[in-house]
């Protein structure tokens, strides 16, 4: 019995250490975009998320879910999803207004401030959803890695100039804007699709294979804009459905 609880013990840190996994990676990222190597916390950002999207996974797996794990992943992802989108829109409103000296400059850049409005946000929306019920396989408002995975697209058309666009991503008041829309899509109430796959029928994950098919041609296509596109694309489909249902149930009643 003694070795059954200790077995269990060590199965219930499995997930967690995942987590930790994606905690890492968010500080490293952090690390890296901070000195401008936008390339490598692009790196430690995809591990990170390949981390924060098996960690749920394997806890079902094991069968050791647990409120510990639950609160782990959200302090995690505070970091990964809040911090680092923040850090990368203050770096790219930095490089906007001063160039590249004044991003590496040691003084703050008063202009780039409100690039971290997306951390406040992400921050407001993992507390929200750690006591939402309603937030179980799909989400209410946007998840905060797809806003990252969103901002993360930005820092990778400016680093490699994607089709010349490097110029137009710089411009200070589009960052602005971008800043200030993914902070109210965090805590909207517009319902969106989850994308962790709990079988894999295409019944009920129709939407989810769709998008993986989504994902693989434009990364194929236009390669690091997909990123950027791809969360657009998925914000529209979220509002058009939202809005059309809302329409629906309006006629009805």
């Amino acid at each position: 019995m003694l070795l059954l609880r200790e077995k269990k013990q060590m199965r219930s840190k499995i997930p967690n250490i995942i987590t930790l996994l994606n905690l890492f990676c968010g500080c490293c990222a952090l690390v890296c975009i901070f000195k401008l190597m936008f390339i490598p916390a692009f790196i430690f950002l995809m591990v990170g998320g390949i981390a924060d999207y098996t960690d749920g996974m394997v806890a079902r797996a094991l069968g050791v879910n647990s409120p510990f794990g639950k609160e782990i992943d959200s302090l995690a992802d505070m970091v990964s999803f809040g911090v680092v989108p923040g850090a990368i829109l203050y770096q790219l409103l930095s490089i906007s207004w001063y160039g590249t000296a004044g991003a590496l400059e040691a003084t703050i850049v008063w202009e780039a401030l409100p690039g971290f409005l997306v951390s406040i946000f992400a921050c407001w929306r993992l507390a929200k959803f750690n006591l939402d019920t309603r937030q179980s396989e799909n989400f209410i408002g946007l998840p905060t890695p797809s806003a990252t995975m969103f901002v993360c697209g930005l820092m990778l058309i400016y680093e490699q100039n994607s089709e010349g666009m490097r110029e137009w991503i710089l411009q200070p008041y589009f960052l602005y804007a971008v800043a200030l829309a993914f902070s109210y899509l965090l805590i909207s109430e517009i319902p969106m699709k989850g994308f962790k796959f709990k079988s894999f029928a295409w019944q009920g994950n129709e939407f989810r294979y769709i998008f993986v098919i989504l994902s693989v041609l434009l990364l194929l296509v236009v390669k690091e804009i997909a990123f950027s596109v791809l969360i657009l694309v998925y914000v529209i489909y979220s509002i058009i459905t939202f809005v059309l249902k809302k329409d629906k149930h309006e006629v009805l009643s």
